[in-house]
């Protein structure tokens, strides 16, 4: 291996397949698992077998040795560590120890991530941009994971499957449904035999059974067709402690089973708080349409080659989670709502198409947008996305949670819903970037500094919350300066509990309990910086410096 040592000594900088860290006698685990994340997918992105990280030697490729390990069972240990948080439990190569004049070198030997498989580490994809270690962008993701796609997997034909394996009343209920889209192709379409159906309707190429027409029409019996993808919804109720009281799994013909996930949803009533005549009194928790969009939506768009499920999850306190396998190809929502277009691709085409063509899912881009706008005139939090993991998950929430919030979107009609999605984030404590707190307060929306934003005064006096707002807005410190000031002046002394019994209730709500406890350590801080106050033992009183 000294060739090797020396062939990487020789570079003339660090790059993204070559790593040095001097780890002399130590270095931490968590930043191994990165390294090895991030060399692993470079290698792959740049057609390499393999990449190295090099302990013992400077950034500058000068040799100063290491003692990481020096117990030989140990080093070798570390391979099992590393697979243990890294996918499909991929680790090093070798480890190779090279003994060099100035002192010992460890080369460890990083495999290229497989091809169409990055390589996360506890759960997380790393890349590298130069030198620099960093997350493994989108784009480079979706690069990896592209390279064993040159065929659709939903388009894949199955030789060795045939209608017989296909459901007899999946099929009917799949014509019905083409029909019902397609409705100046009825009277031709009922004539049509199975086969013929299952070609116009995208499901089969020139007669063969393929993965989409055993996904969506296969009999229960067929599913090993797709192995090791997995055809299953799993249905999970939870309490409001978040313990499990019931699920169902659901597999295939998924096109039965999204009716009958639809139906196990317990879509319980929901009534308004009777004020005034600005809100209906009863509506059904979920709009059907939301259920059937984020189902269908998670099946066509679940990455089947990582052999998951499709999962909703209903929680007793008014909740619906819907989630599946795969990165978001679209990069964010926010995209998505504005663009109110179609998908410049998709993970899975053929799937989606014959979606499309029995009357499951649009792919003219509007249907998230149209689960938003559905939440904002229910008054409803908006749908909510966590992209992270590899996965994809929306929740819905079928319930008022902050009636101000809901008021404000009813005293103000002609809100764009790219200002709502901002108040909505307002609402659910969310952070704002400058320019978008910058934009809300040009509008009167929001006032308070960052990251404690709140409702303005505008707003409160539109939807009847001026009390509430009140209890947001801070008042300035003097103010609560002089009200230690007049305790100490009255009592003599004070502890620290004397002071939050005098002021944690008096600071604006929109603060935390964490905030409000560093808030009142800064008061006194400063008060103490002032020479106004000072610490008596564990107490403080007012000071005797002149």
């Amino acid at each position: 291996m000294n060739d090797t040592l020396n062939q990487l000594l020789s570079l003339h900088c660090e790059n993204e397949i070559a790593e040095f860290k001097e780890a002399k006698n130590s270095y931490a685990f968590d930043k191994i698992g990165k390294y090895f994340s991030a060399l692993c997918n470079e290698a792959n992105l740049k057609h390499l077998k393999r990449a190295w990280l090099v302990f013992g030697v400077k950034d500058n490729q000068t040799v100063v040795g290491s003692q990481f390990r020096t117990n030989a069972k140990d080093l070798q240990s570390l391979k099992k560590e590393i697979a243990d948080k890294t996918t499909s439990r991929l680790t090093f190569v070798d480890i190779h120890e090279v003994d060099h004049p100035n002192g010992r070198v460890l080369l460890f030997e990083i495999p290229a991530a497989p091809h169409g498989l990055p390589i996360a580490w506890d759960g997380h994809y790393y890349g590298r941009d130069g030198e620099s270690l960093g997350p493994l962008n989108l784009e480079e993701i979706e690069r990896i994971r592209a390279q064993n796609r040159a065929i659709d997997w939903s388009a894949v034909v199955l030789p060795s499957a045939s209608v017989n394996d296909l459901s007899p009343e999946a099929i009917e209920i799949a014509r019905e449904n083409f029909i019902q889209k397609n409705p100046k192709l009825a009277i031709e379409a009922k004539q049509w035999d199975v086969s013929t159906f299952l070609n116009k309707a995208k499901l089969t190429v020139n007669g063969q059974i393929t993965r989409t027409a055993i996904l969506l029409l296969g009999k229960a019996e067929a599913s090993h067709f797709l192995n090791p993808a997995s055809a299953t919804v799993t249905w999970i109720l939870k309490d409001r402690d978040g313990l499990e009281r019931d699920y169902q799994h659901f597999g295939c013909p998924l096109l039965l089973s999204v009716d009958e996930v639809f139906h196990k949803v317990r879509n319980l009533k929901y009534r308004y708080m009777k004020e005034g005549t600005l809100f209906p009194e009863e509506v059904d928790q979920y709009d059907p349409y939301i259920i059937r969009e984020a189902l269908n939506n998670a099946i066509a768009h679940q990455d089947y080659e990582l052999g998951g499920k499709v999962s909703v999850v209903e929680f007793e306190d008014g909740r619906l989670c819907f989630s599946n396998l795969g990165q978001f190809i679209p990069g964010s929502v926010e995209s998505v709502i504005q663009a109110d277009a179609p998908e410049s691709r998709y993970r899975n085409r053929f799937l989606t198409d014959a979606m499309v063509n029995l009357n499951m899912i649009d792919t003219i881009g509007s249907g998230i947008r149209k689960m938003f706008l559905i939440q904002k005139k229910r008054y409803f939090p908006l749908p909510e996305y966590e992209l992270k993991d590899n996965r994809v998950q929306v929740t819905i929430t079928g319930r008022v949670v902050d009636i101000a919030y809901a008021r404000k979107l009813a005293e103000y009609p002609d809100l764009t819903l790219e200002d709502i999605l901002l108040l909505d984030r307002v609402q659910k404590r969310k952070p704002l970037t400058d320019d978008q707190a910058k934009h809300l307060k040009a509008l009167g929306l929001i006032e308070g500094r960052k990251p404690n934003f709140h409702i303005s005064a505008q707003v409160a006096d539109h939807s009847g919350e001026r009390a509430q707002y009140i209890r947001n807005r801070a008042f300035d410190d003097q103010h609560y300066k002089q009200m230690i000031i007049e305790y100490l002046e009255k009592f003599g002394t004070a502890k620290r509990v004397d002071i939050n019994r005098l002021l944690l209730d008096k600071l604006p709500d929109v603060l935390d309990a964490t905030q409000k406890d560093n808030k009142v350590k800064n008061l006194l801080q400063a008060l103490k910086q002032e020479g106004v106050i000072e610490p008596d033992g564990k107490s403080w009183r007012m000071s005797k410096k002149p």
